[in-house]
């Protein structure tokens, strides 16, 4: 998949927005404002595409000792957080797709009940 791929998936979720909240390299996507995917541009432009999506602790465990392309998150909470290294070929379109809506879930479920209401 490509960033392009992956931006419209993200973007096609309701309430999504990108934004570049730290600097000019890191695309970012929230949903009502809260994050769930980060997209360094700097690496996809050098064919080192990966993101930053969110993970129930448990999940991204096991999600880390199945595949070597699931890191603990760079930069991020490594308990919350899984770096998806996308360049590497071993993960399907599925698996990603997946796990971007994971991310989203994760985020939309820690949300106040009047913001998860928005949504439906």
């Amino acid at each position: 998949m490509d960033i392009e791929q992956l931006r419209d998936y993200c973007l096609s979720k309701k309430a999504v927005t990108e934004e570049f909240p730290f600097d000019a390299d890191t695309l970012v996507f929230k949903v009502l404002g809260k994050m769930f995917a980060l997209f360094p541009l700097e690496k996809w432009e050098a064919g080192e595409g990966w993101v930053n999506l969110k993970c129930d602790p448990d999940y991204a465990i096991e999600l880390r000792e199945e595949y070597e392309s699931i890191q603990p998150g760079w930069h991020m909470s490594k308990t919350n957080w899984n770096s998806v290294l996308i360049y590497k070929g071993e993960l399907s379109a599925k698996l990603i797709l997946k796990l971007i809506d994971h991310s989203y879930d994760m985020v939309v479920k820690s949300m106040p009940k009047k913001l998860r209401d928005n949504l439906i």
